[in-house]
């Protein structure tokens, strides 16, 4: 998939998670998220920090945190998620037409929003269908890394195959699903795996 045309999905999630945002009662701001230790509010702080991040500003942020990389994104997390709702709203629909992004490649920002939006949507039982072309190309890209989130390591040994679009990926026991879920579940997502069936399911289950 070429640049302009993942930007293009990049822009429809994040408008579709601003309007999920702005739907949201303060309970539901206040409640988990599939982010261990973060807030629904606080991962809709770690979407912002993304989208309005540029190569500079993030290498200046990560020494900042001591080149300690978990540190780097609990403290945007935090601090952009200390704002108004309204804010955060505003600030991250401003970022449906823009095309900065910190030094990683443009399909690592699909793969960000597509999994923190499930990740602020599935605990508070709301949905959200991602377009199949968009989730083949974040599974394509993540199935072969294991820098940050682990994939390739999590998956390795097994076979994944979508049940609602054609993609396979892998030999060995085999995990089957909407591939949705199997996107999330590649980036360690448990909460995903209800939605899995197959002998490869424990296994997947079984690594961090």
């Amino acid at each position: 998939m070429k640049a302009d045309e993942i930007w293009k999905h990049i822009h429809t999630e994040r408008s579709a998670m601003a309007e999920t945002l702005s739907t949201l009662t303060p309970e539901q701001w206040g409640s988990p998220s599939w982010c261990a230790g973060w807030s629904v509010k606080e991962t809709a702080g770690h979407v912002l920090a993304a989208a309005e991040q540029t190569p500079l500003h993030f290498y200046k942020e990560l020494a900042g945190a001591g080149m300690r990389f978990n540190t780097f994104t609990e403290g945007g997390a935090k601090r952009l998620g200390a704002l108004a709702p309204h804010e955060l709203v505003e600030r991250l629909r401003a970022r449906t037409s823009t095309t900065n992004h910190p030094p990683a490649p443009v399909i690592a920002m699909l793969g960000e929003i597509v999994v923190h939006g499930d990740d602020i949507r599935r605990p508070l039982g709301l949905t959200h269908a991602t377009p199949a072309a968009a989730l083949r190309a974040v599974a394509d890209n993540s199935k072969k890394s294991n820098v940050l989130i682990g994939a390739k390591r999590r998956i390795a040994g097994l076979r994944l195959r979508a049940t609602d679009t054609e993609w396979v990926h892998g030999d060995g026991p085999e995990v089957t699903g909407p591939l949705q879920s199997l996107v999330l579940a590649m980036y360690g997502r448990k909460g995903a795996h209800a939605d899995l069936t197959g002998d490869g399911v424990p296994l997947l289950a079984s690594r961090p």
